[in-house]
């Protein structure tokens, strides 16, 4: 484990706590001798960083105001991976706000780390993601936090159209196709709409409110619960 990584590691596992960590708890998390770990927690503190306690008693770092600890490279790689499938899987506006998070991560991370970003071996395609699509995934993640009604043109699997008023209650990404669930108001149960089979979509001056029977958390022990009987 790289030097720099370490030190996070260790002001992570102190800080808020109240009753003081020892330097051999310390050194058996983080798979070290208990020297080093009095020499981390003397750079700690030279440092800056307020570390309280002293050897044979323990450490801790009380509540303060301290900068956001670095990520280990296993953390940033699912952050990085996660960031990529958002650009090419979302609409443009998500897909912004999650390149401009990753920058300012970039900005500030060691080399070591920096390597790590620019040469991350995993790849997001978003070829088949069409712009329609990409349209009604901001308006439907719209609707869905402002919880407005939408009226949307649909095609069926067998290509059968009809027109629908839903409570969309969520997104969902089945692996190359978002779905959204939704409460339909024809019939007056959950309803999943694939999103490249929408031709048209439209909010409507409508609001609703999720219920305990109404809401993600509800579809998904539905889904979970019929799962289990298969």
């Amino acid at each position: 484990m790289h030097k720099s990584e370490r030190l996070f590691q260790l002001v992570n596992h102190l800080k808020g706590r109240k009753v003081a960590v020892t330097a051999k708890q310390l050194a058996d998390r983080l798979a070290v001798s208990e020297r080093t770990i009095y020499r981390d927690i003397q750079n700690l503190q030279t440092s800056g960083v307020p570390v309280e306690g002293e050897a044979g008693i323990g450490y801790l770092i009380k509540d303060c105001d301290l900068p956001p600890m670095m990520f280990s490279p296993q953390e940033l790689q699912a952050l990085l991976i996660g960031s990529r499938m958002l650009q090419a899987w979302t609409d443009p506006q998500l897909a912004q706000q999650a390149h401009s998070a990753i920058a300012k991560i970039e900005a500030v991370l060691p080399p070591h780390l920096k390597q790590l970003s620019d040469n991350l071996p995993f790849l997001a395609v978003g070829f088949t993601h069409a712009e329609k699509d990409q349209h009604h995934s901001q308006m439907i993640r719209s609707a869905i936090e402002s919880k407005h009604q939408l009226c949307l043109s649909y095609q069926d699997a067998k290509g059968q159209p009809s027109n629908r008023t839903i409570e969309p209650l969520g997104l969902v990404y089945w692996g190359g196709k978002w779905t959204i669930i939704a409460f339909c108001l024809l019939r007056q149960a959950y309803r999943e709409f694939r999103l490249d089979r929408i031709d048209s979509l439209e909010q409507i001056d409508v609001q609703f409110e999720f219920e305990q029977t109404k809401s993600m958390a509800h579809y998904i022990e539905i889904v979970r619960s019929e799962q289990c009987k298969t």
